[in-house]
């Protein structure tokens, strides 16, 4: 069985009310038991991890490797400036998903660039609650098309 990690960061702990008009009226409890329940129709175990702090969310994608073997990754403003976090990423061989409810392309100019994109396996924004699923989708898939190369 599969095992992947939802890592929620700065502020996504107020999702349901903190900017509905930009990140919805969804709960982060209510987000993270659909992404769970999507998760295991393809038979995945998925835990889910939340911190405000920078140095939490390096040491969980750390301890990531030895544990699972996928991660959903939504840094939240961290994206667009941790060099640590990028770095951690890289550091891992699992693969990464970048995650954004909103779409960061399409709203202020410094969330238009995120430093840990090119080390992500790859980027999902602006489909609110539904960038989750796709990216547990994405891990499915990915993983699928792994197996048939093998």
């Amino acid at each position: 069985m599969k095992k992947i990690l939802v890592i929620h960061g700065p502020n996504l702990n107020l999702l349901g009310e903190r900017e509905p008009g930009v990140y919805g009226t969804d709960t982060f409890e209510s987000i993270n038991n659909e992404i769970i329940a999507h998760a295991v129709k393809y038979g995945f175990n998925c835990e889910v991890f939340q911190s405000n702090h920078e140095g939490e969310i390096i040491d969980t994608l750390h301890l990531a490797r030895k544990k699972y073997d996928g991660v959903i990754l939504n840094a939240g403003a961290y994206t667009h400036y941790s060099y640590a976090i990028r770095d951690a990423i890289a550091a891992i061989k699992i693969p990464v998903i970048e995650v954004h409810l909103s779409n960061i392309h399409a709203r202020d100019e410094f969330r238009n660039k995120s430093v840990i994109a090119p080390v992500c396996k790859g980027q999902i924004s602006g489909f609110g609650k539904y960038s989750y699923l796709m990216a547990v989708d994405a891990l499915y898939y990915n993983w699928k098309e792994s197996d048939v190369n093998e």
